[in-house]
């Protein structure tokens, strides 16, 4: 019965306390009857006792140092570890939820049990407006394979914790930088079951700010390295494998590294020669046109690179 479940929603956190107690009022304030814990894990910095924070026996709070790898993998499996409901969910500190997510995503995992992870919609806020992003209702392998399908953001995500701990398994802690590690995870979701969600836009996206990987260049380009090999599929979806190796272009192009950038270009394009991001990474690395300038660009629109 949803009324019996509870979820624990593991929030990793470094610095940034007032965007912080944002995300966590919209979990606070969700319209369900359900018990909601939020599990903040602090990634390489001190407590923040959080004590403005006001509580009821169904809305807490717990405080935890992250005691895995530094960085956001290692502190959300801290957080999962450290959880007490059966259902997890994740929310990165600078995001927000709309009142009835929780709900509605306990009722399509009643209906879809066998979902490994359920997921919603999107509202991106970026500095050129607001843009609405619906999920697929129903996402397999081969289609996260071609598209990284951005609705599908880790912000939004429930899972069950068993599966977190068993088939499933927890967040990569050796993905590079933790760049990607969502994605990771939903590759390895896709590989035991499928990923269902509600199209709606439940989740709430900022990105009117600097993103911690918005200029750390390296990061990106050796976490889709990892990637990549981790997930020889690819090679089954050459349009994917190429969007992947146009991403790592980009990325060394961004770094200065022309002749690597080049490297991955040509990969990226026996791949697809429709790749448009080995063209902009090409462009990038004959100094035709600027990285940072692109990526604020796209931003602006709702899109990522």
């Amino acid at each position: 019965m949803i009324a019996d479940a509870g979820v624990s929603v593991v929030i990793a956190t470094r610095g940034r306390p007032t965007l912080l107690r944002r995300a966590i009022q919209s979990i606070f304030a969700q319209d369900s009857s359900v018990q909601v814990e939020v599990v903040v894990v602090f990634d390489q910095v001190e407590i923040d006792p959080l004590v403005d924070i006001e509580q009821n026996p169904a809305r807490t709070v717990v405080t935890v140092l992250n005691t895995g790898r530094p960085g956001l993998a290692g502190a959300r499996n801290t957080g999962v570890r450290s959880a007490t409901f059966d259902y997890i969910a994740f929310c990165d500190d600078d995001d927000e939820w709309m009142s009835d997510k929780i709900d509605r995503q306990l009722k399509l995992a009643a209906h879809d049990p066998d979902a490994v992870i359920i997921a919603t919609g999107i509202r991106i806020v970026s500095p050129g407006g607001i843009h609405d992003r619906p999920s697929p209702p129903r996402s397999e392998l081969s289609n996260l394979l071609e598209s990284r399908i951005t609705e599908l953001h880790p912000s939004s995500f429930l899972m069950r914790r068993d599966r977190l701990l068993g088939d499933l398994g927890l967040v990569d802690e050796s993905i590079p930088a933790s760049y990607g590690e969502d994605y990771d995870l939903l590759l390895r979701a896709a590989k035991v079951g499928h990923i269902a969600a509600v199209p709606d836009p439940l989740t709430i996206i900022h990105w009117d700010r600097t993103s911690f990987f918005s200029e750390r260049w390296r990061g990106v380009a050796d976490g889709l390295i990892y990637l990549l090999a981790k997930h020889p599929e690819f090679a089954s979806s050459p349009r994917g494998q190429a969007r992947i190796e146009g991403q790592i272009a980009f990325a060394h192009a961004a770094l200065g590294e022309r002749r690597v950038a080049r490297s991955w270009v040509k990969k990226a394009l026996r791949s697809d020669r429709t790749q448009l991001r080995a063209y902009l990474a090409w462009l990038i690395a004959v100094r035709a046109l600027p990285a940072g300038a692109i990526v604020t660009l796209l931003n602006r629109r709702g899109r990522g690179l």
